[in-house]
């Protein structure tokens, strides 16, 4: 999949940053759609997207898949781009190039793009700010949150690495794009990143 190279950008569009929202997958070791538990009133993806929504990102952009229909309901009165990755099963990396194609096509001059998970709860709009205001004052090509001693996302990636997404196979996620490009890497401390819910286990300890 070969991205389109940044147009020339007039001054309103040349900072403009996309958000993506992942939703995509089956929750096989949850045992049920984790998308769609409920916590303190509302789905962990409807509060994934309404942060998303109150961020100063746009567009937003949801990958759905498994159990899309369900999913959709819960989002479809927002004003975002609903995706429904036909590959969902393959892992997360197809959702990461859906995510980034439907991205492009609908705000061809983005500068960069936030990529978030629907199972962070503790995830706030102020936080994904920083990732804005960090990319601008360092103009590194990656912003990434740090947590418990590694780095992961929300992270922020400019466009001019979007290519580089091609590599990833399977369920893997930005991990080894951050990787690559360390020596252009910023970071964010970002503890209430590191909560995410893969098992009943972990909802239980997020209902507590």
């Amino acid at each position: 999949m070969n991205y389109p190279q940044n147009r020339r950008k007039s001054a309103a569009d040349k900072n403009q940053i996309g958000i993506i929202v992942f939703a995509a997958g089956e929750s096989s070791r949850f045992g049920s759609p984790k998308q769609l538990l409920q916590f303190q009133g509302k789905t962990l993806l409807c509060r994934a997207v309404e942060t998303a929504v109150e961020s100063i990102f746009k567009p937003v952009v949801v990958v759905l898949g498994a159990n899309f229909e369900r999913a959709k309901a819960e989002i479809e009165d927002m004003p975002v781009e609903i995706v429904f990755n036909e590959d969902w099963e393959s892992g997360l990396s197809s959702s990461i190039k859906t995510g980034i194609e439907n991205l492009l096509q609908i705000a061809p001059n983005v500068a960069a793009s936030v990529m978030t998970l629907a199972d962070q709860p503790f995830i706030t709009a102020n936080h994904l700010n920083l990732f804005a205001e960090k990319f601008e004052r360092s103009k590194n090509t990656i912003i990434a949150a740090e947590y418990n001693e590694t780095l992961g996302v929300p992270a922020l990636f400019s466009r001019s690495i979007f290519e580089d997404f091609n590599e990833l196979s399977g369920d893997k996620g930005a991990k080894p794009i951050i990787e690559k490009h360390r020596e252009s890497l910023a970071t964010i401390n970002l503890p209430e990143a590191a909560f995410d819910i893969d098992t009943p286990q972990d909802f239980l300890k997020l209902k507590q």
